[in-house]
């Protein structure tokens, strides 16, 4: 015996009503587009490791890979993905780079999140 899909309708017959109105705020493709790439930055481990390190204070490579003990050129290419992302800025103090969150929405996005998961 097939195996009903629960998330189907008894009647297929869209609410014309709801379609339209959620229609008008529906972003454009090109913005959900850009949307899911911010959301892909969340989908590595190692990434959301150091978003959880500089969010709790500033940190230079060399600080964050002893931290996390993973390499400093590994930690590197994870930094400039998040840089690209926009999610994280840096800033030369010296001889050492120091990189810190781009905005408060990056906290803000990572609380909620972690929220979600905890509930």
């Amino acid at each position: 015996m097939e195996e009903k899909n629960e998330l189907l309708c008894d009647e297929p017959a869209a609410h014309l009503d709801v379609v339209d109105r959620v229609r008008d705020v529906l972003p454009e493709d090109d913005t959900l587009y850009e949307l899911a790439d911010l959301f892909k930055m969340f989908g590595d481990s190692t990434r959301m490791k150091i978003l959880f390190v500089l969010m709790e204070s500033e940190m230079c490579v060399c600080d964050i890979a002893e931290l996390l003990g993973i390499s400093q050129s590994a930690i590197s290419h994870q930094l400039r993905i998040l840089k690209q992302a926009k999610l994280i800025s840096s800033r030369r103090e010296g001889k050492n780079i120091v990189c810190f969150l781009a905005d408060d929405h990056v906290r803000s996005i990572i609380d909620q999140g972690l929220n979600h998961v905890l509930e």
